[in-house]
């Protein structure tokens, strides 16, 4: 049988037009803050947030009365989550050399990795608070070596929140801003009167944020497109439907427009799934915004092999992909879209998103084809770098390098080969003219 879809999402013209809306918007907003900078931001906050304080950014002392208002438990499992996600991202820059080779008598080539020198960090969390994402963004930050962590999130309830100040602070943010949504990221990336911009944005965020940081990239770096939660699970019936219908949830109540999608070969635990999907919502304390996004962005899709299930799912490419069938490293070996697997029944995305110590900022809207996740190493610069040692290897590699520009009728390329060569190798050697036997 063909893919068999036994729910539906809103049509992908809809979701064209919400999109179409959202970029106008959007970009009305940016021109605003690179217009009237501080005054902009202020009003957006007061707009958005109802927040207006003094200044957005903490002072120190303000910074540790937040602190001193988490409990001892709750630094504990912040701290606790923090180590896990840092001990990773140490482990991922160590894998990371820095290298230099001799390539050929008196030609030496090398790279070096370098932090980008300022980086600013967005946190969402008007609707939840994510401490979590302090230490995805934050802490990676730190453990790349960047010199300057400018770190924003909006006020919780009309004031900044404890556990996420916390977290930034300990993951080793040296400037705080409660400043949410595109005004944050805006005045990060353009930078206001009293607002540095950076030279990169990191970090989840809505639709909104999300559009901001593409309509910023090229003024600044960013990690990756990562809006809106997706989730997909992969069952077959070596699970039941309760696990599965749970790890749809979890994700779908992240917002509004937050895709959710069953990809199973089996019929009978498809439609165990939906119902016990109905079920949950009538008792889980987020079903206003879980039940907005299965509504309009849950999908149940029934294949006839893995081979199919693992078609669609490329081709989805989804955020997080929870695999739970008696093939996990099957799709671990062959899948090659999407943010992170979870593979098997004892993990899953909460994991992920809170503590297991893999980054949970992850490419949405298929970016996933093209991209993998925010770690370590999208704060480093890969840069390369030369150096000739010998008269005998300027010479040599000029005459080829002089035949190659003339090749392609660059003049004066040639001759930044050639007066190399005149000078190194004992000769004048005309444009384009091979200085010795190419051998």
């Amino acid at each position: 049988m063909a893919v068999k879809y036994l729910k539906s999402g809103i049509a992908q013209a809809q979701r064209a037009e919400d999109d179409a809306a959202i970029r106008s918007n959007v970009e009305q907003i940016l021109s605003d803050i690179e217009a009237n900078g501080d005054s902009a931001v202020r009003a957006l906050s007061e707009k958005f947030d109802s927040y207006s304080p003094a200044t957005f950014t903490l002072s120190a002392g303000e910074i540790e009365a937040l602190m001193n208002k988490v409990s001892d438990s709750d630094m504990h499992d912040i701290k606790f989550a923090q180590e896990q996600v840092r001990n990773f991202a140490r482990i991922q820059r160590e894998s990371m050399r820095d290298v230099e080779i001799e390539t050929m008598p008196g030609v030496v080539l090398g790279h070096k990795h370098i932090p980008v020198q300022s980086v600013g960090c967005y946190v969402p969390g008007g609707k939840f608070p994510m401490v979590a994402s302090a230490h995805m963004s934050v802490a990676t930050a730190s453990e790349a070596g960047v010199p300057r962590i400018l770190a924003a999130t909006p006020p919780f309830k009309g004031e900044p929140n404890p556990a996420v100040i916390a977290a930034m602070h300990l993951g080793g943010a040296h400037e705080i801003m409660v400043l949410g949504g595109i005004q944050a990221v805006g005045a990060m990336a353009i930078g206001t009167e009293t607002i540095e911009p950076v030279h990169m944005l990191v970090g989840p965020g809505n639709a909104y944020v999300a559009e901001a940081k593409r309509q910023l990239y090229g003024r600044v770096g960013i990690d990756l497109f990562a809006g809106p939660t997706e989730t997909m699970v992969i069952a077959d019936d070596t699970v039941d439907a309760e696990i599965c219908a749970t790890d749809l949830l979890g994700q779908a109540e992240h917002g509004y427009n937050s895709p959710a999608v069953l990809v199973t070969n089996s019929e009978k635990l498809a439609t165990d799934t939906l119902a016990e999907i109905d079920r949950i919502l009538k008792i889980l304390p987020t079903a206003e915004t879980a039940s907005a996004s299965w509504r309009d962005y849950g999908e149940v899709i029934l294949c006839d092999s893995y081979d199919e299930m693992l078609a669609v799912a490329d081709e989805i490419a989804s955020e997080h992909v929870q695999v739970m069938t008696d093939r996990d490293d099957w799709f671990l070996e062959h899948m090659t879209c999407y943010g992170a697997l979870f593979l098997g029944p004892r993990t899953n995305v909460a994991n992920g998103d809170k503590v297991i110590g893999t980054n949970h900022t992850l490419p949405t809207k298929q970016a996933g084809r093209y991209t993998g996740g925010l770690w370590v190493g999208k704060y480093l610069k890969t840069h390369s770098y030369q150096r000739v040692t010998t008269d005998e290897a300027a010479a040599k590699i000029g005459a080829y390098g002089s035949r190659l520009c003339m090749l392609e009728g660059f003049v004066g390329h040639a001759e930044q080969c050639n007066v190399r060569v005149r000078r190194y190798g004992g000769q004048n050697v005309g444009y384009g003219q091979p200085a010795s036997d190419p051998s």
